[in-house]
């Protein structure tokens, strides 16, 4: 991973940590009217992603659980673990492993807009007749999204805007989403 990716990975799960915590801190205390503030969890809300591909030859595996905090009915932050497998029998396999954070707003409850940053390690390795390659590199992605929000689900697109073909392990920039948050 090169240091300066590692920077900014680790200022944005320390910012998550802290912002997590300190709502936390703060919500152990009583408000001057007596009542207990709102309890931290009833604002997280768990979801993500399992995604399942076979075929003759070929197997491809994703997992990757995800969380949210509802600062407000407008504002929501989080965090993703990824996981992935990838196989063409006797030509080549990747396994994937990263994470994003996660911003969404909702400006009205109907329209959901997003940003994500995404680091992705892929190890990949090519069987080739003479001989083999292999690969392993972080891959960084800063997705602009929007969608269609009905209840806990919104179906819609983000577009990588630091999005290199010739350094990617995604084939295209824009991706369609379905998110589902419990």
């Amino acid at each position: 991973m090169k240091k300066s990716h590692f920077l900014i990975v680790s200022k944005l799960v320390l910012l998550t940590i802290i912002l997590f915590f300190t709502n936390e801190i703060l919500a152990q205390g009583q408000n001057n009217t007596g009542k207990q503030p709102n309890d931290f969890w009833q604002n997280v809300q768990f979801g993500g992603g399992l995604g399942l591909g076979f075929g003759s030859g070929y197997t491809d595996i994703n997992i990757s659980p995800s969380a949210i905090y509802n600062i407000n009915e407008t504002v929501s932050i989080g965090t993703s673990l990824q996981f992935g497998y990838i196989s063409a029998k006797n030509n080549y396999n990747t396994t994937l492993f990263g994470g994003s954070l996660i911003g969404l707003v909702n400006p009205i409850p109907e329209i959901q807009f997003s940003v994500e940053i995404e680091e992705v390690n892929a190890s990949t390795n090519f069987q080739f007749d003479g001989g083999n390659l292999s690969a392993n590199f972080w891959n960084t992605a800063l997705y602009l999204g929007a969608g269609y929000r009905n209840g806990n689900v919104t179906i819609g697109g983000r577009y990588d805007i630091l999005y290199n073909a010739n350094n990617s392990i995604y084939s295209d920039a824009f991706m369609p989403f379905v998110r589902v948050y419990f």
